[in-house]
């Protein structure tokens, strides 16, 4: 951060709360003119501050209203196993996070499903079969309280 001064900061805010925002909208909220924001905006991507524009999807208007928490035990913990497990993760398209996690257990995956009986297929047959997986512990969420796509910072 030693590199964004409070324009930077601005515009950084600006673009979470509307990527879609033009670059003159842009440049009249943090106070400068447009090819000066353009300048600023293209020198945040490039040193990686932006990582890219995406829409934020409603997954439950789609159908997948279930959500649950998986807390993994791994049986080993070397790199080659930890590397396996997250290769083989990514390629789990109902699985919308995963995490390491530095505790008393190893990885904590949120999975995302039409319904319960769908969730312990993908448990079952998925999860469950990951490799080095030693044990699954499930929490199903009831409600969601707060769940924002990114903080704005």
């Amino acid at each position: 951060m030693e590199n964004l001064d409070k324009l930077d900061m601005s515009i950084l805010r600006e673009l979470q709360k509307n990527g879609r925002i033009t670059v003159t909208e842009l440049a009249s909220r943090v106070g400068l003119s447009k090819t000066p924001c353009q300048v600023r905006v293209k020198r945040l991507e490039e040193l990686g501050y932006i990582l890219g524009y995406t829409a934020i999807i409603d997954q439950k208007k789609l159908g997948s209203r279930h959500v649950a928490f998986v807390q993994v035990t791994m049986i080993d913990t070397k790199t080659n196993a930890l590397q396996a497990f997250n290769d083989a993760v990514r390629e789990i398209p109902e699985i919308e996070q995963c995490h390491m996690i530095a505790g008393s257990f190893d990885y904590l995956l949120k999975v995302r499903t039409s319904n319960i009986e769908n969730y312990r297929l993908v448990l079952g047959e998925k999860i469950s079969n990951l490799p080095f997986v030693k044990q699954t512990s499930t929490f199903v969420v009831m409600e969601d309280v707060k769940d924002v796509a990114s903080k704005v910072i």
